[in-house]
Protein backbone atom coordinates (compact mmCIF):
# COMPACT_ATOMS: atom_id res chain seq x y z
CA UNK A 1 0.00 0.00 0.00
CA UNK A 2 2.90 2.56 -0.18
CA UNK A 3 1.85 4.56 -3.28
CA UNK A 4 -1.43 4.37 -3.35
CA UNK A 5 -5.05 5.22 -0.88
CA UNK A 6 -8.35 4.09 -0.76
CA UNK A 7 -10.88 6.27 -1.63
CA UNK A 8 -13.72 5.79 0.69
CA UNK A 9 -17.42 6.73 2.07
CA UNK A 10 -19.36 6.25 5.30
CA UNK A 11 -22.82 6.54 6.08
CA UNK A 12 -23.31 8.43 9.15
CA UNK A 13 -25.93 7.64 12.11
CA UNK A 14 -27.64 10.76 10.46
CA UNK A 15 -28.07 9.28 7.47
CA UNK A 16 -25.55 11.19 5.96
CA UNK A 17 -21.96 10.85 4.24
CA UNK A 18 -18.39 11.21 4.65
CA UNK A 19 -16.16 10.89 1.80
CA UNK A 20 -12.26 10.15 2.50
CA UNK A 21 -9.28 8.91 1.82
CA UNK A 22 -6.89 7.09 3.80
CA UNK A 23 -3.41 5.21 3.40
CA UNK A 24 -4.31 2.83 5.82
CA UNK A 25 -6.50 -0.24 5.79
CA UNK A 26 -9.88 0.38 5.90
CA UNK A 27 -10.64 -1.44 8.88
CA UNK A 28 -8.72 0.81 11.06
CA UNK A 29 -9.63 4.16 9.19
CA UNK A 30 -13.33 3.30 10.02
CA UNK A 31 -12.71 1.86 13.42
CA UNK A 32 -10.66 5.59 14.10
CA UNK A 33 -13.90 7.37 12.87
CA UNK A 34 -16.09 5.45 15.35
CA UNK A 35 -14.00 5.46 18.07
CA UNK A 36 -14.11 9.62 17.56
CA UNK A 37 -10.24 9.61 16.97
CA UNK A 38 -10.83 11.30 13.99
CA UNK A 39 -12.37 14.43 14.38
CA UNK A 40 -14.35 16.63 12.08
CA UNK A 41 -17.63 15.71 10.49
CA UNK A 42 -18.06 12.35 11.64
CA UNK A 43 -17.50 13.06 15.08
CA UNK A 44 -20.51 13.81 16.31
CA UNK A 45 -22.57 11.83 13.49
CA UNK A 46 -21.54 8.11 15.06
CA UNK A 47 -22.05 5.29 14.65
CA UNK A 48 -20.92 5.31 10.99
CA UNK A 49 -20.83 2.57 7.99
CA UNK A 50 -18.42 1.69 4.93
CA UNK A 51 -20.49 1.67 2.10
CA UNK A 52 -17.94 2.13 -0.65
CA UNK A 53 -14.34 1.71 -1.29
CA UNK A 54 -11.73 2.22 -4.19
CA UNK A 55 -7.78 1.59 -3.96
CA UNK A 56 -5.82 3.69 -6.47
CA UNK A 57 -2.75 2.73 -7.21
CA UNK A 58 -1.53 6.71 -7.19
CA UNK A 59 -2.95 8.60 -4.16
CA UNK A 60 -3.53 11.38 -6.36
CA UNK A 61 -5.77 10.01 -8.13
CA UNK A 62 -7.83 9.04 -4.94
CA UNK A 63 -7.60 12.75 -4.38
CA UNK A 64 -8.99 14.07 -7.70
CA UNK A 65 -11.86 11.21 -6.98
CA UNK A 66 -12.44 12.09 -3.32
CA UNK A 67 -13.04 16.16 -4.91
CA UNK A 68 -15.05 15.15 -7.31
CA UNK A 69 -17.29 13.23 -5.80
CA UNK A 70 -18.26 15.75 -2.86
CA UNK A 71 -19.33 18.23 -5.01
CA UNK A 72 -22.22 15.81 -6.62
CA UNK A 73 -25.79 15.55 -4.96
CA UNK A 74 -26.84 13.03 -2.59
CA UNK A 75 -28.91 11.18 -5.45
CA UNK A 76 -25.95 11.17 -7.55
CA UNK A 77 -23.92 9.96 -4.72
CA UNK A 78 -26.23 7.02 -3.60
CA UNK A 79 -26.58 6.20 -7.50
CA UNK A 80 -22.74 5.36 -7.50
CA UNK A 81 -22.86 3.45 -4.14
CA UNK A 82 -25.50 1.09 -5.02
CA UNK A 83 -23.45 0.84 -8.48
CA UNK A 84 -27.11 2.11 -10.62
CA UNK A 85 -24.50 3.44 -13.52
CA UNK A 86 -27.85 4.44 -15.67
CA UNK A 87 -29.37 6.24 -12.63
CA UNK A 88 -26.21 8.14 -12.42
CA UNK A 89 -25.65 8.78 -16.29
CA UNK A 90 -29.40 10.41 -15.96
CA UNK A 91 -28.81 12.17 -12.78
CA UNK A 92 -25.49 13.32 -15.03
CA UNK A 93 -27.49 14.97 -17.75
CA UNK A 94 -27.65 18.46 -18.27
CA UNK A 95 -30.92 19.97 -17.12
CA UNK A 96 -31.29 22.34 -19.54
CA UNK A 97 -29.82 23.41 -23.09
CA UNK A 98 -26.45 24.45 -23.11
CA UNK A 99 -26.25 28.14 -24.38
CA UNK A 100 -24.32 27.50 -27.57
CA UNK A 101 -26.43 25.05 -28.92
CA UNK A 102 -29.79 27.31 -28.90
CA UNK A 103 -30.48 28.66 -32.12
CA UNK A 104 -29.35 32.90 -32.38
Amino acid sequence: MAEGAFLYILRCADGSFYIGITRTALEIRVAQHNSGTVGGYTATRRPVTLVYSQWFDRITDAIENERKLKKWSRAKKEAFIRGDYAALRQLSARRSPHSSTQPA
